[in-house]
């Protein structure tokens, strides 16, 4: 039996699936990884400073004119279709074969391709909110220069407060009520499938650590520290990976 076949067999013979994801789940859909290698050297060369850096809280508050110039390059992508990854765990959840999705990724495309329980560990550029007062825009609001204070940082059209991204920047904690919701899902789940992440960023990548399961799947094109406890390994790409598959549950 190939991977492919042994990975499909276990998703239909499971009860409890959950899918943690990262960066490489959108790449496919033309989401660039501002954290690769050539990420780091475009921030550094444009920027000056590290994407860490630049999506840190830290420089959010002392230079807000750098980083929504930076955010609003490099980190919308309104254009961006979901791929056969996404339309893969948007149609186990509709039959009945994929509890939950958790993403590290902000840019909505789960949603998009129909999954209803997604977990978003850092947020999501399409939701936006006032500092001042709480009001809430969506993501066209800050795109329009209209609204930005010398064209760039969003302003509210009620208190005249700083809106920003729903997101959560370096040095900020994660959402304690979506991070529990993730525990639990990981807690109860009897495979476990972690696709295009490295795990390489806290402390979402801690949550593997509440897998009970012995079904642990990693997807991804490169070595994971995961990877010696997982029951199956699969490094090619992730989209091709969940198309092979729904041509064998179909």
């Amino acid at each position: 039996m190939s991977q492919i076949e042994t990975f499909a067999q276990m998703i239909a013979d499971s009860k409890r699936t959950v899918f943690f994801g990262g960066a490489g789940v959108s790449t496919e859909s033309g989401i660039p990884d501002f954290r690769s290698e050539s990420g780091l050297y475009a921030a550094q060369e444009n920027y000056g400073y590290s994407p860490e850096e630049l999506l840190s809280y830290g420089l959010f508050r002392r230079d807000p004119a750098l980083f929504f110039r930076y955010y609003k390059e490099n980190l919308i992508h309104i254009n961006a279709k979901p791929n056969a990854a996404h339309k893969a765990l948007a149609k186990l959840e509709q039959n009945g074969l994929m509890q939950a999705v958790i993403t590290q990724n902000i840019d909505g495309l789960h949603q998009s391709a129909g999954s209803r329980r997604v977990l978003e560990l850092h947020g999501s550029n399409w939701r936006q909110y006032c500092m001042g007062c709480g009001a809430r825009y969506d993501l066209a609001y800050i795109l329009d220069a209209t609204n930005c204070k010398d064209g760039v940082i969003p302003t509210c059209a009620k208190c005249g407060g700083m809106v920003r991204p729903d997101v959560v920047l370096y040095g900020e904690g994660l959402d304690s009520v979506v991070v529990q919701s993730a525990v639990d899902a990981i807690s109860a789940a009897e495979l476990l499938i972690v696709g295009g992440t490295s795990l390489a960023v806290y402390p979402a990548a801690g949550l593997l650590e509440y897998f009970r399961g012995d079904k642990l799947v990693l997807v991804n094109k490169s070595q994971t520290p995961a990877d010696r406890y997982a029951k199956l390994v699969i490094h090619e790409a992730i989209g091709q990976v969940f198309w092979d598959v729904m041509e064998i549950l179909a």
